[in-house]
């Protein structure tokens, strides 16, 4: 048996999941989501946990057991708690701003670049250079600030870029004159 698909998912307070057939949705204070389970794979609500079991002991079941019991817990912890991750933006002149939903980044180039938001993420800037992006989706805000990211990923001479908060960046040295 899958050692992470057979702990069950405690559903915490304030947060109600709904098990409908291949399709799990679930409502709290961050907002609303729901997906459809690997096949493989079924999903029952006994109380205040789900359990998720496969139909047989194929490869393939046992790794979709796994997968499925992640993606709801991560569904759930995204409904009671929420995911942010955080970017800092470092080299003279970059910057960044929110305005409604798009976010402009001035990173050196001749063009700002204009990010448009996806629905259910939130994206704060403080001191225009620390960017916070906040959601329920675990996939959706990891993906957002990698986007952010890859505009101007960190170069290791000058360690200009935008950068994860707990990211390091190996510098290089540069060419000596002779």
């Amino acid at each position: 048996m899958s050692r992470v698909g057979k702990q069950p998912i405690t559903v915490p307070a304030g947060v109600k999941v709904n098990v409908v057939g291949n399709a799990v949705s679930g409502e709290g204070p961050k907002g609303r989501l729901s997906f459809n389970l690997p096949t493989h794979t079924k999903a029952k609500l006994e109380g205040t946990s789900i359990v998720v079991s496969r139909e047989d002991d194929s490869i393939r079941a046992k790794a979709m057991h796994g997968l499925a019991r992640a993606l709801i817990n991560n569904m759930v912890l995204g409904l009671s708690a929420g995911f942010s991750k955080r970017l800092e933006i470092q080299g003279v002149g970059f910057k960044a701003s929110v305005s409604g939903e798009t976010v402009t980044l001035n990173l050196g180039f001749s063009h700002p670049i204009n990010y448009p938001i996806p629905a259910g993420i939130k994206v704060k800037v403080e001191e225009g250079t620390k960017v916070t992006v906040e959601g329920p989706d675990r996939q959706l805000v990891g993906m957002v600030a990698a986007e952010l990211r890859s505009f101007y990923p960190p170069e290791p001479y000058k360690g200009k870029g935008v950068r994860y908060s707990d990211e390091t960046v190996k510098r290089k040295e540069g060419k000596t004159v002779q």
